[in-house]
């Protein structure tokens, strides 16, 4: 090993020996050169390197650089590497250090606010000026921001755990805390998402139960839920609004006069379907009934709305297609018709219109032109549920099992097994699919295994919750927790971020596995 210099950034030169540690380096920029063996000298030579360099020294610049490239060219090119390394490290500039002695500290901020967190770490370990760089640049603050505007569990996170009113403009007269209360804070949000993987995986959560007590015929079909509420489809012809903290009933929608199969809201309006073959559409405030509308013959067994369009389908085999105007002005723009049973499920977003009958196949739709594109044909019975987003269509069936679809295609990319009764309900997310069946369990999914075919068969399954007593109608989840809801009359909501510690569950975690997704 070659002995080697440290150049720092006023030219002062550190030695290090191979073997020994270093215990002191200028804190500043360096780069490390080899060092030339020292080579003894004639006296002539000296004389004459003297002359040459006082010379050189006396030349206008122009003429020097003519001079070092005539120099050059009567070089070897073992000569030209060694100079080479000795260029290299002149040619090198801290810009980091020396932009704020030109008035641009800012410049240096946005550069390195850039940065992930590991290169974040190591920019403040390489000397005292990007140090202070990064401290006066809030940078820390600035990249846990960046991770909340770009991703919905940082986003969930920073109001769960109450650390979002330190984010982002103060306040009116308050102020946030300085740099190292944000150092701190990122290894911190770090270990509460990996807790609420590990909680995921481990099956670990608290319950809270909503028993919705209905007077006549029980069951909850359908829910929706946010931060505020949860509205809920009963067996009983009612839709009932549940407070978030208090799980308590604080409205009742009445007008059907059948059982509420299917409902979605947003901030203007509770849109419901249900057996009485009607479609009804609630203010979201009040509460009041504000537009019925009557197409389908049958029950109304599912539907979705989004960006001023609205699709039903029923028992009627048929499928319905609304332009929405307002909650008063809803039209009927087209009806497709084809499959051979119930359909039972729907779901769309701007290029495709998919939907799922009891007649085994699942039809996929132009959104636009309402023209049939294709049948994916796979399931062994009547399907029962179905998400779509992107390329990936996942169904659930009364042949027990849920099927992965890439739609572009029609190929069924893989089959999940493990329910012993009929699949309702499923959802899925970036990393995970959540189904519910007749058998009363909930069973959560890796997606990423699920796509990557090498995965084996017995590792697609992450946990199995097991808590209704009755078959599981409908279900919704996010980062932090699922919402079921079951024929038994309960609501129930899963918390996987403020689960207890257990050591035996946490004996019981299984090891971490990684699959590429592709489909």
């Amino acid at each position: 090993m070659m002995d080697m210099q440290l150049v720092c950034e006023d030219m002062t030169v550190v030695e290090i020996c191979p073997g020994s540690p270093m215990s002191v380096v200028p804190d500043t920029v360096t780069t490390i050169l080899p060092t030339s063996k020292k080579r003894e000298s004639s006296a002539k030579y000296e004389e004459d390197r003297a002359v040459c360099l006082k010379l050189f020294e006396g030349w206008p610049e122009g003429d020097q650089v003519e001079f070092v490239e005539q120099l050059l060219g009567r070089m070897c090119h073992y000569q030209h590497g060694h100079i080479n390394t000795v260029l290299q490290p002149m040619l090198q500039r801290d810009f980091i250090s020396l932009l704020p002695k030109k008035g641009l500290d800012h410049v240096a901020e946005n550069i390195l606010s850039y940065l992930d967190a590991e290169s974040l770490r190591s920019a403040e370990q390489v000397c005292k000026e990007w140090r202070r760089v990064v401290a006066e640049g809030m940078l820390w603050k600035k990249l846990i921001e960046r991770r909340v505007r770009t991703d919905s569990l940082w986003r969930g996170l920073s109001e769960r755990k109450d650390w979002a009113k330190h984010l982002f403009k103060p306040k009116p007269g308050t102020s946030h805390p300085g740099h190292t209360f944000y150092r701190k804070l990122y290894p911190q949000i770090i270990r509460d998402i990996e807790t609420i993987e590990d909680n995921w995986k481990c099956g670990r959560h608290t319950l809270q139960r909503i028993n919705c007590r209905s007077e006549n015929s029980k069951g909850v079909y359908c829910l929706q839920y946010d931060d505020q509420r949860i509205v809920s489809g009963l067996r009983d012809n009612t839709i009932k609004i549940w407070d978030r903290n208090s799980l308590q009933c604080v409205k009742v929608l009445t007008g059907h006069t059948g059982s509420v199969l299917c409902l979605q809201y947003d901030e203007r309006v509770i849109i419901s379907g249900s057996s009485d073959a009607t479609v009804r559409v609630w203010d979201a405030q009040t509460g009041e009934l504000v537009n019925t509308l009557i197409h389908h013959c049958e029950a109304v067994l599912h539907l979705r709305f989004s960006a001023g369009m609205m699709v039903t389908c029923s028992k009627d085999r048929s499928i319905a297609v609304w332009d929405m105007v307002s909650s008063n002005e809803i039209n009927l723009r087209r009806v497709l018709v084809g499959h051979r049973a119930a359909v039972n499920v729907v779901d769309f977003d701007e290029k495709y219109i998919v939907s799922a009958s009891g007649d085994r196949t699942i039809k996929v739709w132009n959104t636009s032109t309402c023209e049939f594109v294709r049948t994916l044909n796979g399931h062994k019975r009547g399907i029962a549920c179905l998400q779509y987003r992107d390329r990936l269509v996942v169904s659930g069936s009364s042949d027990n099992s849920i099927r992965l679809w890439d739609i572009e295609c029609g190929a069924c990319i893989r089959v999940l097994e493990g329910h012993e009764e009929l699949v309702r309900c499923i959802r899925f997310d970036s990393k995970r699919i959540v189904s519910g069946a007749y058998d009363g369990k909930i069973k959560v999914w890796d997606l990423a295994a699920a796509l990557d075919p090498r995965a084996p068969a017995g590792t697609l399954c992450l946990k199995t919750l097991v808590e209704h007593t009755g078959r599981v109608f409908r279900l919704q989840f996010d980062e932090f927790q699922i919402v079921s809801s079951s024929h038994d009359d309960t609501i129930l909501i899963w918390d996987f971020l403020n689960a207890p510690v257990s050591e035996s569950f946490a004996s019981r975690s299984s090891p971490s596995r990684m699959y590429s997704a592709s489909y």
